[in-house]
Order: C-alpha cells, then structure tokens, then sequence
C-alpha cells in the first residue's frame, strides 16, 4: 500500500483544530521576544517594539503544539514528526547495528517540532551523540550531525528512532528515559528550529509511505507490527 495513510478524517480534523498548545522549550526564546519589544516601547515608541513582537510571533508559531488524540492500536507504528519523507527503504549511511529499513522524515522550519513516539514499548537505551550541523536533508546528516537516539522494544522486537538537527537547529530535547514505557503517539520531545528525523525498523514491516509524502506526526501510519 503507498501513500501516506492517516487513521481517521476526525484526526485530521483534530489537527486543523484550534486546540493549539505551546511547547515549554520555547518559553526562553518568546519570553526574551517579549522583554526586547517592551524595551523598544520604553526607548522609542511602538516602532522600535516591532522587531520584538515579531519574533514573539515567529516563537508562537514554531514551538505549536497542535492535539493529538492517541490511537488505541498499539501494534500502529506512527510517524514521529511532521514533515516530508525524504527517504523510504533500506538502512543508509551510519545506521545502527544491524539489518534494519529506514524512514527519513525532514521538518522544515514551518513544521510541528514537537516529536512523538512512533512505537509503543520499552525504552531499552536513550544516548546523544555530539557532531556537525551539516543541512538535515543531506543523507550524511544522519551519520554526522549531533543527533539523540531511542531503542524500544516492542514484545521482544526492536525500533529505532532519532532526533538529528541541521542548519538551524543546533540542540535536541529528549524527554524519555531508559526504562519508560512508550504509548505510541505520546510526546516524547522537540527539536530547535529545522532537522529531521530517522526510523529503523526490521526488516519485513510492510511501510505505507514512500518518499515525497507529508506525514503529521502521531497521525500518519507508516506501518505496523505484526503478530510475532
């Protein structure tokens, strides 16, 4: 099956939804907006207020947090960010050990930064990895660029999946721990500013999206395990 399949149209509705939270990594960078612009009313009027306020708006806007109802099936493996799939198939350059396939995932700077887990099950090993800031659509990002990585396991099979910067995006937050217990779909960070984000899963897993498609993360299914 290709193309990007989403679960249901009242998801899709849920995420066109006013239901708009805001993530709080991004209460520095909108609270240091908010300071600038009533600084430039203090020292010269609504004008010099302007370059504050906008950026307070930009804040706004990139650190959304649009809801998302988690789905029941926890056999459903979701695509952990929006974005566009970049690439679909066998494991590239700097995968980890072992035979996996892979799906890449670029966000864009106007994309959802919020990540969510793509899989349900145990977090078996969290690690960060420092490196270069190299473009993420570049297939080396993946291997070079400071990235974090998850592993779970899912009733005794293993996913995946990384949190990579690029250009501009120059630090990740990982908010899972070895040892936690995943619901698919549920938060588990955010990424500053433009990056992208890397899936492996065995090799088997039938995957419903292929490169060029747009995925909402928590939303689009981009596979599913089955009975092992």
């Amino acid at each position: 099956m290709t193309g990007a399949v989403s679960l249901t149209a009242g998801a899709a509705r849920r995420y066109n939804s006013l239901m708009i939270g805001f993530d709080r990594a991004g209460w520095p960078f909108l609270l240091g907006a908010v300071v600038l612009a009533v600084a430039g009313v203090g020292l010269g009027g609504r004008w010099w207020a302007l370059p504050g306020t906008v950026l307070a708006v930009v804040f706004l806007f990139f650190f959304r947090d649009p809801e998302r109802t988690l789905p029941a099936d926890q056999a459903l493996i979701l695509s952990p960010a929006d974005g566009k799939v970049m690439a679909v198939g066998p494991a590239g350059e700097g995968a980890p050990p072992g035979a996996w396939q892979q799906v890449t995932i670029f966000l864009s700077p106007l994309d959802v930064h919020v990540n969510r887990a793509p899989v349900s099950g145990t977090v078996t090993r969290v690690s960060y990895k420092a490196g270069q800031f190299l473009p993420a659509y570049r297939p080396e990002s993946g291997a070079l660029n400071e990235q974090s990585e998850i592993w779970v396991d899912h009733g005794g099979r293993t996913a995946v999946f990384r949190q990579v910067v690029g250009l501009l995006a120059r630090r990740v937050v990982t908010r899972v721990r070895e040892g936690e217990t995943l619901v698919v779909g549920q938060k588990v960070g955010v990424m500053k500013f433009g990056s992208r984000m890397d899936v492996f899963l065995p090799l088997g897993i039938p995957l419903r999206v292929k490169a060029g498609d747009r995925v909402v993360a928590g939303t689009t299914v981009i596979g599913r395990w089955d009975p092992a």
